[in-house]
C-alpha cells in the first residue's frame, strides 16, 4: 500500500487512526519525521541526518537477513522520495514505510513544524509525535468579521483548510437630523443585525459539516458583542476567545495571533482538565492515574479521554507491559538533545496507539508538573468496573 498525501488531503486524525491499526508483519516499520525548514544558512539539513542515520540502522541488521533487505528497500524509496517529491513549501514531514509489509510507504507533508529530525525502526507505526503535533495545532475556525463583511476560515495544523466569505448589505452615511435621522439610524442597525444573522449562518454550517470544536472571533468590541449576542447556545459554547484585528490581515499573522491565543487558553483548560481527573480517581469515580492503572483501563477499553505529558522521559515505568503490546522499537535515532530514552518513546506511544485503537480522545498536557505526581498520565473513563 503505497499513499502520499498533504496534510490538507485528508484530516491528519484519520491518518493516525490508519497508522494506529497497522498489524506487525515481522518486518521493520520506518518512521521518519522531518524538519523541512532551511537553516540559518539557507540549507536544508535533513539529507545529511537521513544518510547518516539510514546507515547506523542498517548495520543492526544481518545482511543477509529479510529484515536488512526490506529496510534497504525503504531508503531506496525514502531518498527517491526526498529527492523529487517533497513540496518545499512544506515545513514538515512524516513518513512511515515498510517495503516486506505489501510495500506499506506513507508520507504526510505539513505546514505545521516538526522542531527536530527523528527516525524510529520498529515493529509498527511509531505515532505520538503526529498525536502531539494535532494537539499543538488543533483544528479551529476564526470568524473575521465586521457589520458588512465577514470571513470564515478554518485552520488546522497551522494552514488554511477551507474559507468563506459572507458580504452583505453596504450602508453609507448621511447628514439627517431630527426623526429623519433616527429612522435611518434604526435602519441601519436593522441591516446590521441581518448581516450578523447571515455570517451566525454560515458559520453554523461551517462547524456542522468540519465538526468544529473551537471558534475565535475577530472584530472590534462592538461587533464581536453584536455577533456573540446574536448567537446560538450551541454555537456561543464554541467560542474559545475574540481579538482584535484587521480584516485585511494575512492569512499566517490571523493564524499566529488566533493560535497563540488559543494556547493560552488550553493552558488554563489543561489543569482544570487534570484536576478534574484526578478529583475523579481520587473520589473512586470516573477517573485513573499512573501508567500501570492507565494501562489497564486502555486494554477493558474504559478510558474516554487520556491525559498525557508531552515530556515521555517524565513517563514513570511500567511494571509490565501487557502481553499483547506492541514490540518495542529496535532503535531509534535524532538531531534533538537527549531526553527520553528508547523505552520511554515506546511507552508513550503504546499509550497513545492503544488510545486511538479504542476511540479514546488523547490530550497532551504540556505542563509536565501537572501530572508529575501520577507518573505523567491520567484518564477519564468511560464506566467503572
Amino acid at each position: 500500500m503505497a499513499k502520499t498525501t498533504s496534510n490538507l488531503d485528508r484530516p491528519l486524525r484519520d491518518e493516525v487512526d490508519r497508522l494506529a491499526a497497522f498489524e506487525p508483519q515481522g518486518l521493520p516499520v520506518v518512521s521518519l519525521y522531518l524538519n523541512l525548514a532551511a537553516d540559518q544558512h539557507g540549507r536544508e539539513q535533513y539529507d545529511t541526518f537521513c544518510r547518516k542515520a539510514f546507515a547506523d540502522q542498517l548495520k543492526r541488521f544481518d545482511e543477509d537477513s529479510a529484515e536488512r533487505a526490506s529496510l534497504e528497500r525503504d531508503v531506496e524509496r525514502i531518498q527517491t522520495y526526498l529527492a523529487s517529491e517533497v513540496n518545499r513549501s512544506s515545513n514538515a514531514l512524516a513518513l512511515f514505510a515498510s517495503a516486506g509489509s505489501g510495500e506499506f510507504f506513507e508520507a504526510v507533508q505539513l505546514d505545521a513544524p516538526i522542531e527536530h529530525h527523528w527516525l524510529f525502526i520498529g515493529a509498527v507505526p511509531h505515532i505520538y509525535p503526529l498525536v502531539r503535533l494535532i494537539d499543538q495545532f488543533p483544528r479551529y475556525a476564526v470568524v473575521q468579521l465586521d457589520t458588512n463583511h465577514a470571513r470564515i476560515l478554518v485552520f488546522a495544523l497551522g494552514a488554511v483548510e477551507k474559507r468563506a466569505d459572507v458580504t452583505g448589505v453596504k450602508t453609507r452615511r448621511h447628514s439627517m437630523g431630527g426623526w429623519s435621522q433616527a429612522r435611518y439610524q434604526r435602519h441601519i442597525e436593522h441591516v446590521h443585525l441581518h448581516n450578523i444573522k447571515d455570517v451566525v449562518e454560515a458559520l453554523d454550517r461551517t462547524v456542522r459539516a468540519d465538526n468544529i470544536q473551537h471558534v475565535v472571533i475577530a472584530a472590534d468590541d462592538v461587533t464581536a458583542a453584536m455577533f456573540k449576542e446574536a448567537l446560538p447556545p450551541r454555537l456561543a459554547e464554541k467560542v474559545t476567545a475574540d481579538v482584535k484585528f484587521d480584516r485585511v490581515a494575512p492569512d499566517d499573522e490571523l493564524a499566529a495571533a488566533t493560535l497563540e491565543v488559543l494556547r493560552r487558553k488550553d493552558a488554563e483548560t489543561d489543569a482544570e482538565r487534570v484536576a478534574d481527573v484526578i478529583d475523579a480517581w481520587r473520589a473512586g469515580g470516573l477517573g485513573v492515574a499512573g501508567t500501570d492503572a492507565t494501562m489497564r483501563a486502555l486494554q477493558m477499553g474504559q478510558v474516554e479521554e487520556l491525559l498525557i505529558t508531552a515530556t515521555p522521559e517524565t513517563l514513570k515505568p511500567i511494571q509490565a507491559l501487557p502481553d499483547d503490546a506492541r514490540p518495542q522499537p529496535v532503535a531509534t535515532g535524532t538531531s534533538a538533545p537527549a531526553g527520553a530514552a528508547d523505552r520511554q518513546l515506546h511507552l508513550s506511544d503504546e499509550f497513545v496507539t492503544r488510545a486511538h485503537q479504542t476511540g479514546a480522545r488523547v490530550r497532551i498536557i504540556e505542563d509536565a508538573a501537572l501530572l508529575a505526581d501520577h507518573g505523567g498520565i491520567a484518564a477519564l473513563l468511560r464506566f467503572r468496573i
